[in-house]
């Protein structure tokens, strides 16, 4: 706040003139896990008191619970598949009134201009957006993206007003192995938040990175991976999106240890919009947490304060004078459901548009990849083919090797549970093609196809036979980007993203029609209905995700760092 702010409020906060009072609300108080039935005063979009206050424009609350609103620790807006305006419309009514989000997935596609765009199209909107500069564009040099970011290329960003330090250190063997780009980049954010991103990393190699800067896990598949994290100083946040949901054995060991939870947040990092509005958002996380045992005041406290305390935000994560009056009221403390919303000191209204700066030409007409020689699809396996095996509710891969069915010639075919998987290069029209196999996806009749490919964001397309693959892929060619399932050469559902390949302008509404059109169209294909199988494919071309994944390039090894084979 600036001087002129104070001048506004502290006379408002001393004589007791606020512009708002919530009456008669049950305060949960996180600094002092207490629930103090009373009123909340502000003025602006500022609390300026919790007490014995009055004026002509309030609210009565009647006893309901009332609570800091929600942040998401680590989310990827672009992964929501709409522009951020859209993406605070859904989000708001479930409580998350504040979000920290890496934008590596336009970074990847677009460089410097990708966040350039999405820093403008964050701007002026109820909900508070924070960033997280990405750190790993691409994420290793195992694959082809849209964008190389250098530390030089990054530091003009440091002392935008919303940028709080570095995204997510993905590519950890180059912080234990001291590669000279990454020293820069940790170099560059020293004292400022730096996000880790190092699934199943332990003993020395987990010193190391830790020592190098990360402060914030939020890979971690199990309890002792998420104790042994914590014994080494970082915060843990506990993810819950659309695809990694294996986490209740993370709150049982809280419980059962008894565990400080100070150090534990939470976030979604992938999460499409129908499950947001279906099963809630950050709250969801929260209900879990309670289910499984952690006490309701905890589980707000990981919801909120712990997440600011972890980022160094100031005004957000408590009700108290001086904090931003971002609020959530509802009933149950038990079952956390938001009955009303308070962002910025305003009443949420979840029916109305949140107007959106427009979207800047340089992350429009993105896909670029070269013509396509079907030729190029066909695999021949070797006698024992090393595979990626998916995991249910997880997105952690194994590798295994088996014997696979070939056609007269020697070229795999698809049957017996197995897909061929392709990742086509898309930004430079270089003819990288990688081709694999895949055991978990069932995917019967048809393809399934995506720009949507973390993170270098090719083209990946998984399906039972060659022409609806090539289909698939020359579809979203056409269209800019975006997600399509076909069958029989037929295009079944088509959801488009010409916002660098990953989001789409459209109306909420429309999107979500599209997602559900698509997800029934992969059902319909044969699909589990026990994951995202959108998400789960937008996943399969990760690097730095153990066990095994598929690049551009050929099939790699991420235990290793090195491809199994080259296409």
């Amino acid at each position: 706040m600036n001087a002129s702010d104070l001048d506004r409020l502290i006379p408002a906060a001393r004589d007791g003139k606020p512009d708002f009072v919530i009456r008669d609300a049950r305060v949960i108080n996180v600094f002092t896990n207490e629930i103090v039935r009373t009123n909340v005063a502000i003025a602006g979009d500022t609390i300026i008191g919790v007490g014995n206050f009055s004026c002509e424009n309030e609210y009565n609350a009647h006893g309901a619970y009332l609570a800091p609103g929600l942040i998401d620790g680590h989310v990827h807006i672009e992964s929501s598949m709409v522009i951020p305006a859209s993406f605070a419309r859904v989000l708001l009514p479930k409580g998350t009134t504040t979000i920290i989000a890496d934008p590596h997935e336009i970074a990847n596609v677009a460089g410097t201009e990708g966040l350039k765009a999405i820093l403008a199209l964050s701007q002026g909107l109820p909900l508070d957006v924070r960033f997280m500069l990405p750190s790993c564009v691409p994420s290793t040099p195992f694959e082809h993206s849209g964008a190389v970011l250098k530390a030089a290329d990054l530091a003009p960003f440091l002392y935008e007003p919303n940028v709080l330090g570095l995204g997510e250190v993905m590519d950890y063997p180059s912080v234990v192995s001291c590669a000279p780009e990454m020293l820069d980049k940790l170099a560059c954010f020293a004292g400022r938040p730096i996000d880790g991103h190092a699934p199943m990393l332990t003993g020395r190699a987990l010193n190391a990175y830790c020592l190098a800067g990360p402060r914030t896990d939020h890979e971690c598949s199990n309890y002792a991976e998420l104790r042994e994290k914590l014994r080494n100083g970082m915060y843990i946040l506990i993810r819950m999106g659309s695809a990694a949901n294996g986490v209740l054995e993370m709150f049982d060991g809280i419980v059962a240890d008894g565990l400080p939870t100070d150090r534990i947040c939470f976030c979604t990092d992938d999460k499409h919009l129908e499950n947001i509005r279906s099963e809630g958002h950050i709250n969801h996380i929260v209900n879990v947490a309670i289910s499984r045992g952690i006490r309701p005041l905890d589980a707000l406290k990981m919801a909120t304060l712990n997440t600011a305390v972890a980022y160094g935000l100031k005004r957000v994560g408590a009700i108290a004078p001086g904090y931003r009056a971002n609020l959530i009221l509802f009933d149950d403390l038990h079952t956390i459901e938001p009955k009303l919303v308070f962002a910025n000191g305003r009443p949420v209204d979840p029916d109305a548009d949140i107007p959106s700066p427009p979207v800047p030409d340089a992350v429009k007409n993105s896909v670029h990849a070269a013509s396509i020689d079907p030729q190029r699809l066909k695999l021949k396996p070797m006698a024992f083919m090393p595979i990626i095996e998916t995991v249910p509710h997880q997105l952690v891969t194994r590798l295994v090797y088996r014997a696979t069915p070939t056609d007269a010639d020697g070229y795999f075919v698809a049957k017996d549970g197995l897909n061929k998987l392709a990742v086509i290069e898309r930004h430079h029209e270089t003819g990288h093609i990688g081709v694999g196999i895949v055991d978990g996806l069932h995917v019967s009749g048809g393809a399934i196809a995506a720009t949507v490919s973390h993170d270098s964001h090719n083209i990946v397309v998984v399906g039972d036979n060659d022409p609806d693959m090539l289909a698939a892929a020359e579809t979203l060619k056409r269209c800019g980007g975006g997600f399509t399932v076909v069958s029989g050469g037929e295009v079944k559902a088509l959801l488009e993203l010409p916002v660098a390949g990953l989001m789409s302008d459209a109306p909420v509404e429309t999107v979500l029609e599209k997602q559900r059109a698509l997800l029934n169209a992969a059902r319909a294909l044969g699909t589990s209905d026990e994951c995202d199988p959108l998400i789960l494919l937008s996943f399969l071309a990760l690097p730095v995700i153990p066990e095994v994944r598929l690049t551009d390039c050929g099939l790699f090894d991420v235990t290793t760092m090195s491809f199994l084979y080259q296409n």
